[in-house]
């Protein structure tokens, strides 16, 4: 009798031992080569599109971008509201651009503009060290198209940048300045690259700035819309 339990426990299946399959190592290595591929897909692509970004904030469009909304903004903010002019530009000769119909409310526009104000210290001979209110601005910036260069001379005033009623822009005692290259007045607006909207032929102090600034090499362009309000009013 314990001769025959014997036979049989050795003559049963043996126990499986744990491991893996060749298939199932095939499986588990095409998985994971599977994931690896995914991740490496979405690394190269995330780096790519990093230095997209990377060099669409640091190229030279925004750059220029940049200069151009920076300097229009502080200049027109701290000018005098009574003393700016919009110029439409032939050749050399600036003219004041006016408005073109009847109507009491249009928008009027030109391809430079000239903003005045104060660029001087407090009257320290005066108790109170007061602004000389006699004087409506000591100097400008003129803003204006030279080709498809945007430029800004900075100077007195008196001269200004213009004679009154127009001519050719001063260029004794001016510093210049080149905002941005290759920009372009959209076609498709038909206005300049500077407007405001005038009220029985007065302009309202509102001077907007709408131009496209083209890279060159590769034909990305960045349009530059934005607005200065002039805040200085004088004399009221």
């Amino acid at each position: 009798m314990r001769n025959s339990t014997r036979q049989n426990v050795k003559g049963g299946r043996r126990k499986s031992q744990p491991g893996f399959t060749l298939i199932e190592l095939i499986i588990a290595m095409a998985l994971n080569l599977v994931v690896v591929l995914a991740a490496g897909t979405l690394l190269v692509n995330g780096n790519r599109a990093w230095q997209n970004t990377l060099d669409l904030v640091n190229g030279e469009v925004q750059q220029d971008a940049l200069a151009v909304s920076t300097a229009f903004g502080n200049i027109g903010r701290k000018s005098n509201r009574v003393d700016y002019t919009i110029y439409d530009i032939s050749g050399t000769t600036f003219t004041p651009a006016l408005p073109k119909t009847s109507d009491p409310k249009e928008v009027v526009s030109g391809n430079a503009v000239e903003f005045r104000y104060w660029d001087v210290e407090l009257d320290k001979t005066d108790s109170h060290s007061l602004m000389d209110v006699t004087k409506t601005a000591t100097a400008y910036a003129l803003f204006y198209l030279d080709g498809d260069k945007l430029k800004v001379d900075y100077g007195p005033c008196p001269p200004g940048g213009v004679p009154d009623g127009g001519g050719i822009r001063n260029t004794s005692g001016v510093v210049t300045t080149t905002l941005a290259n290759h920009v372009s007045v959209d076609p498709s607006t038909g206005a300049g690259a500077f407007s405001h909207t005038t009220v029985s032929g007065v302009g309202q102090g509102s001077v907007r700035i709408d131009i496209v600034i083209t890279d060159p090499a590769t034909k990305k362009s960045s349009k530059v819309i934005t607005s200065t309000l002039l805040r200085n009013i004088w004399p009221r």
